[in-house]
């Protein structure tokens, strides 16, 4: 705790506003008085002192009448491993927070080695270090409880020929070890699920046993599973839903209205095998345009409640890996009833849109339909047939139905624009496997028009839903994008006026202003930086009953309508419509409100689940790519910043990986997170977000899917300059004062 000044009879506000703020943890009226040796009348004036600051609002009570700054935490805490951030450091909240607004950002120090690693739902008792208002990092004391004590890894030989386990976890240092009796007959190189047992000794390898044999790790193939079991996917089907979807029937056309004859196409990407949405448009009388979203009708197939729907419910939604789906629903349903087929009559919910000649919508109508597509198409091909290359498939449909589509997208993109949606460009990266299964290449998925014509139909779809939902008064489950977290506004604030950019204060904040922004970086060194620095500043979109509009699309509504087949809130949306517009079986119960809230931050939790299993997946699948490339060199940039080092993404395959700060030139480095940058105190090197530069990969671990790189040059004024000539010091290597600085 700070030492207050001496020989002071009373402090001032000013004074005993600084201890409060200084002390590492809450405080109390006794240690005031005691540490301004206050007694007798000066502890009354004290009092009010603290009543005065406290109802300024410039601290706060809390347990057992402490004060402390507002938000602040204790020294010692229980605290919950709730997530990790993009730059890879385990995120933490308090057990309990009884404040207004949001907890303090919680970081967690590395543990110590041999320590088994933590892991998300973990809850530790915590030692609290404050960072700045509102960051603290907490160093783990002791686990009080953690996840299932399960691991998933490499069955391998030791020399001595003892079975030893290899986790598929990065943070997990340590290998188990397994006894013959507990190895499950594994052979070497196995892919294997094992529990941890308890440990007879203090200290050496934990012991485990193998419970789950899972195929060769030497199969590409078997990269999905990692990921599969390691963020705990649900990759199989009880049997009762098999049962309901196998026994699934075509729809009867009863009352739904024939929308055979309109010549409906779906655009999806090469590898898609479900196709839900279809689209049409024609040019109006008026200038304006007609345009039609088919849906595949799941809920015709899946009604609330059954085996399917339970299942459904369970996953959340599909997950998409390079060489397999692991699905919402069954195949026979994915793949089958609920897919939009070429020539073969679909159920499906239909949303009509009638636009004026600058894409502004007029009105809608929805209605349950049966419709045959008349085409299967590719993004890739439909450019094709626009930019004057047309095969025989889309040679007959350029002028009746693809021409059309682009005249309305058109119209649609301009609507767009003037609303100002955020236009953030993020390359994806793209594996591409071979037919012997192994991988080709990992490429930056190509985005064409085509993409965009299909785009901004789906959202032109969903509003319409959103609105329609609330027009009929019944449960909406909303997508929702707040605005930026006021801390992450004056953080992005901060490192723009770095930049000589700024993003305005004192009105109401839109995307346009990001937009702004992005396009004055595009004439800047720093357009990659800044690019990344406003994706960060960015809300994550969740579903949630409650409407607080989409930031980032520039909208009041909008609901997810136009993929029931791989997203339980789209099916949701579906179910509110039949009811609402009494379309018949299939509709939302009458008691589903009360459960929405629930719902709703489940099915933002398994959304999350499933962007981290894919990214996960990406990562092992480029690592399997580049490990015979170790010694290579590369260009990138970088495109994350931590006080353990950078992150590089490479330009010719989107993969990431991480320097070590201890393989820079010698020197400490000091973390500034306004400039999201590394600098060095003694030779002033600095390594910024955005930074390109050129790295030699040093390590590609397939089993963890991580990539280690060693900077090859350094950024500069005038470009790019060696390491060496930067430093003397040849990079990984400090001398030894640094060394012993370490």
């Amino acid at each position: 705790m700070p030492k207050p000044p001496k020989h002071i009879p009373l402090p001032t506000r000013q004074q005993l506003l600084e201890f409060i703020r200084e002390s590492p943890g809450r405080v109390g009226k006794r240690e005031l008085a005691r540490a301004f040796n206050m007694t007798g009348e000066n502890r009354i004036i004290l009092r009010e002192m603290i009543k005065d600051l406290e109802k300024s609002g410039e601290i706060e009570r809390g347990r057992g009448r402490r004060f402390g700054r507002p938000g602040a935490l204790p020294e010692v805490m229980v605290v919950e491993i709730s997530g990790v951030d993009p730059d890879g450091e385990l995120l933490a909240k308090p057990i309990t927070w009884a404040e207004e607004g949001r907890p303090p950002r919680i970081y967690m120090a590395p543990g110590r080695r041999g320590e088994a690693p933590l892991g998300v739902g973990d809850r530790v008792l915590a030692r609290m270090r404050r960072l700045r208002d509102g960051i603290y990092e907490a160093r783990a004391v002791r686990r009080i409880t953690a996840g299932p004590a399960k691991v998933l890894g490499v069955y391998q030989l030791a020399a001595d020929g003892s079975g030893r386990l290899h986790p598929t976890d990065r943070r997990q240092k340590s290998d188990y070890t397994v006894l013959p009796a507990d190895a499950l007959e594994a052979s070497p190189g196995e892919l294997v699920l094992a529990e941890v047992l308890p440990s007879p000794r203090p200290f050496g390898l934990r012991p485990a046993r193998i419970v789950e044999r899972l195929g060769s790790m030497a199969n590409p193939r078997s990269i999905s599973l990692v990921a599969i079991h390691t963020h705990d996917i649900p990759s199989e089907f009880p049997d009762e839903a098999l049962d309901q979807a196998d026994a699934a029937a075509a729809a009867p056309m009863d009352s739904r209205t024939d929308l055979r004859s309109f010549p409906l196409v779906t655009i999806d990407g090469e590898d898609a095998r479900d196709f839900d949405d279809a689209v049409w448009a024609e040019r109006g009388e008026d200038g304006g345009w007609h345009i039609m979203v088919a849906i595949a009708d799941v809920a015709w197939y899946v009604r609330p409640g059954d085996p399917l729907d339970r299942e459904a419910f369970k996953r959340g939604n599909s997950v998409y890996f390079p060489d397999r789906v692991v699905p919402m629903l069954p195949e026979a349903l994915s793949n089958g009833w609920c897919s939009l087929k070429p020539a073969e009559d679909r159920p499906c919910l239909a949303a009509h849109l009638w636009l004026d000649a600058e894409g502004n919508k007029l009105r809608h109508r929805f209605l349950r339909g049966m419709m045959r597509s008349a085409a299967r198409l590719t993004y890739e091909q439909v450019q094709r047939a626009i930019d004057g290359d047309p095969d025989d498939t889309t040679g007959p449909l350029l002028e009746p139905v693809l021409k059309p589509l682009y005249g309305a997208w058109r119209a649609l993109f301009a609507a767009r624009q003037r609303r100002g949606v955020l236009e953030l460009d993020i390359p994806e990266r793209k594996v591409v496997i071979g037919a012997d299964g192994h991988i080709d290449k990992v490429v930056p998925r190509e985005r064409y028009d085509s993409h965009r014509v299909i785009e901004d139909f789906m959202i032109a779809a969903n509003v319409a839903a959103a609105e329609q939902i609330e027009a009929i008064n019944r449960p909406c489950m909303y997508r929702v994008h707040d605005l930026p977290a006021l801390d992450k506004l004056e953080a992005l604030r901060d490192f723009l006026s770095t930049v000589g950019l700024s993003l305005p204060k004192g009105q109401v904040l839109r995307p346009a202003a990001f937009n702004q922004i992005l396009e004055k970086a595009k004439e800047t060194p720093e357009v990659h930086l800044i690019n990344e620095v406003v994706l960060r500043s960015q809300a994550q979109a969740v579903y949630s009953p409650e409407n607080i509009g989409h930031f980032g699309l520039g909208l009041v509504r909008y609901a997810h309508f136009t993929s029931p087949i791989r997203r339980y809130a789209d099916l949701l949306v579906h179910r509110a419509l039949i009811d609402g517009l009494r379309f018949g079986q299939g509709a939302l119960p009458p008691d589903s409100a009360d459960r929405f809230a629930e719902i709703g931050e489940h099915i933002s939790t398994t959304e999350r689940r499933a962007a981290a299993a894919e990214r996960d997946a990406l990562n092992r699948f480029t690592a399997v790519f580049l490990a015979d490339r170790v010694g290579a060199r590369f260009a990138g940039r970088v495109n994350g910043v931590t006080r353990f080092g950078l992150f590089i993404t490479l330009d010719e395959t989107g993969a990431d990986g991480l320097v070590p700060v201890s393989s820079l030139p010698a020197d400490y480095y000091a973390h500034d997170e306004v400039r999201h940058c590394l600098v060095g105190k003694r030779m002033g090197l600095v390594f910024s977000l955005g930074d390109a530069v050129e790295v030699e990969l040093a390590e590609a671990d397939p089993l963890t899917g991580s990539l280690v790189f060693h900077l090859l040059q350094a950024p500069g004024a005038d470009g790019t300059k060696p390491l060496r000539a930067a430093s003397g010091v040849r990079p990984g290597r400090p001398n030894r004062r640094e060394r012993r600085r370490r």
